[in-house]
């Protein structure tokens, strides 16, 4: 048993102490922080502290007997290595949204029992869907104990980055523009109040940016408005004076972060509150005093922020346009490297130190480092090698990656933050001689994304009524992906946001397709212990001019972002319909023409050669 696996025995233990001194038999601890983030800040990594399972999304309950983590397909290769030999058992669902969890702890907690789960981290609406739940099991809910800090000794403490401006030309609407949109809102809810608690949101409308979060430049904070003027509750010291007059001249006041709470509570009998209850969280709900009308909806910020501007989707063209130059840069060094070494190995030339998917990783990132607007990577890159590509979110390590050589499929998704806008690019690259079964997985997958990319459709269409257009050449082969087909992107912001989603998700109203909106398109196909293969563009909702006109309503289509070659050497060419080459070819003239003048030498000849045409 590695040290690992047994820090995680002795914490089970220890928590299990500790439920039994609380007079507590289950606990729930969800991914979640106080800002319902997907990704988390050190201080609220709970549950990779106590399972040992470093996914992204999982949720674990401990009982006094029994633990487990359910986590969905994206991470059950994963969770189960690392769950090996810990004593917790891993549940397959099928969405990270599913809430099987709640079942489960209303099959295994016995009436006249008690489940605790920290408040300040579970979410209004999983809040309600719990107590249901329990309440007919007869399990009483204690919501008021954070069990982390009975037993975590060296808990990090809250994040201390500064915060800055987002600032023009990037941030094409002032933050009085924003908030005035809102207060429309908030109006048309009736709303006195508005509390916003989802970072993203924050820092959208304020047009500020952090570094709180890996990956993401948002900040902690929650944000109180009403009809006039708002609170900013952030930490002591992150922002200075002068940018606090700023603030000041646009309505915002700032107070210290743990007062959030305070505020909600000091609203009176006469104020009618909106919140999100997917977006804030059941302890800040409970502050809120009984004579307060609360409302609940979707943040409008959610909404507007989902739908760029004219002037945002130029920064963001330029943004794609040098996020694709260092591909162009990266790609060509790396091709010539495995050729390079290739010919030596052919010579009989000593072995020299293989390149790895840790080398991908470093190289590409200091690729897009060099180019014009670059803040930071928006996620950690993931680099698998064959049996590596087959796991949706596999992130190489010192301690396990592969070395690339020999034969096979190289899966590359990555993504960079610039200041005019946020890129995430998954390209699939042969390594070596590649197999018949290979090819058809990759051009099926080809064929998923093309065929969404091409669609048309009336504005206002709910985003999963898309996700089958991606799906159908896979499953007509009976092949099947678990992860969703396209999510939101943010404006310099998170790498992933609402309210669209491209997937199997139960539609509702907020998912509506409208102008301006960016969404992945990224299907895949995953053979366990054998190779992965996924294609995703970024595309941007733009009005499509049909043959009927506007007689039955406005029409929108996806304009591709994307600007990086898709390698035509892995295709199955008797597999791709003409058309469907004929808009290959067409995405390939537009990458050469837009990014030959931003690149030169060896990246500008490699650009060339793979955006020849496909006959």
């Amino acid at each position: 048993m590695d040290t690992r696996t047994s820090s995680v025995r002795v914490r089970i233990d220890q928590l299990r102490d500790c439920l039994r001194q609380q007079g507590v038999h289950a606990l729930l601890v969800p991914s979640a922080d106080p800002h319902l983030s997907e990704y988390l800040p050190a201080r609220w990594q709970t549950r990779v502290w106590l399972s040992g399972f470093t996914g992204s999304m999982g949720t674990l309950v401990v009982t006094l007997d029994q633990a487990v983590l359910f986590a969905d397909s994206r991470y059950w290769e994963q969770a189960e290595g690392e769950l090996a030999h810990s004593g917790i058992d891993l549940v397959k669902i099928a969405t990270g949204a599913a809430t099987v969890y709640i079942d489960w702890i209303a099959q295994h907690v016995e009436p006249g029992h008690t489940l605790s789960v920290d408040g300040q981290v579970l979410s209004l609406a999983s809040a309600h869907l719990l107590t249901q739940a329990l309440e007919r099991r007869g399990v009483g809910l204690r919501t008021d104990w954070d069990a982390a800090e009975s037993i975590w000794q060296d808990r990090p403490s809250l994040p201390a980055q500064p915060i800055y401006e987002h600032l023009a030309p990037h941030a094409g609407l002032s933050r009085k523009d924003k908030m005035s949109q809102v207060r429309e809102a908030m109006s048309r809810h009736g709303a006195t109040h508005h509390f916003i608690s989802t970072v993203d949101d924050i820092a959208w409308l304020t047009n500020l940016r952090g570094s709180d979060v890996q990956y993401n430049p948002v900040f902690l904070a929650h944000l109180l408005m009403d009809g006039q003027a708002a609170t900013l509750f952030v930490g002591r010291g992150k922002i200075d004076a002068a940018l606090q007059e700023r603030l000041a001249s646009d309505g915002i006041q700032v107070a210290d972060y743990s007062q959030a709470g305070s505020a909600l509570g000091a609203l009176g009998s006469h104020d009618n509150l909106l919140v999100d209850p997917k977006r804030i969280t059941w302890g800040l709900r409970e502050q809120v005093a009984d004579g307060v009308k609360v409302i609940e909806a979707i943040n409008p910020s959610t909404v507007l922020k989902s739908r760029k501007s004219e002037a945002d989707a130029v920064h963001i063209r330029e943004a794609m346009a040098e996020d694709g130059a260092a591909m162009c840069e990266f790609y060509a060094w790396f091709e010539a490297e495995l050729a390079r070494r290739q010919q030596a190995t052919a010579q009989g030339l000593p072995p020299e130190t293989p390149l790895t998917e840790l080398t991908v990783d470093e190289q590409l990132s200091a690729a897009r480092a060099r180019r014009r607007g670059f803040v930071g990577l928006s996620f950690s890159t993931i680099a698998g090698f064959n049996a590596n590509g087959a796991l949706p979110h596999y992130r190489a390590t010192d301690e396990a990656h592969a070395s690339i050589e020999g034969h096979g499929l190289l899966l590359i998704d990555s993504g960079g933050q610039y200041l005019g806008g946020t890129t995430d690019i998954t390209r699939v690259w042969p390594i070596g001689e590649v197999t018949a079964a290979m090819k058809r997985d990759y051009t099926l997958v080809l064929k998923g994304t093309m065929n969404l990319s091409r669609a048309v459709f009336p504005k206002g269409t709910l985003s999963p009524m898309l996700d089958a257009l991606a799906r159908a050449p896979l499953w007509s082969q009976g092949i099947e992906f678990g992860h969703g087909t396209g999510h939101g992107v943010g404006y310099f912001l998170n790498v992933h946001e609402g309210p669209q989603s491209i997937s199997k998700a139960i539609p509702d109203a907020t998912m509506a397709m409208e102008l301006g909106m960016i969404t992945s398109i990224e299907p895949g196909v995953y053979r366990p212990g054998q190779w992965g293969v996924r294609i995703e563009n970024l595309v941007l909702n733009v009005p499509a001019a049909t043959s009927e006109g506007t007689t039955f309503g406005e029409f929108l289509k996806f304009e591709t972002l994307t600007l990086c070659p898709i390698d035509t050497r892995c295709i199955d060419r008797s597999l791709l319909r003409d058309d469907e080459v004929a808009w290959l070819n067409d995405y390939h003239a537009m990458v050469r023409e837009r990014l030959a003048p931003r690149v030169q030498g060896a990246a500008l000849a490699w650009l060339m050669e793979r955006t020849e045409p496909l006959s």
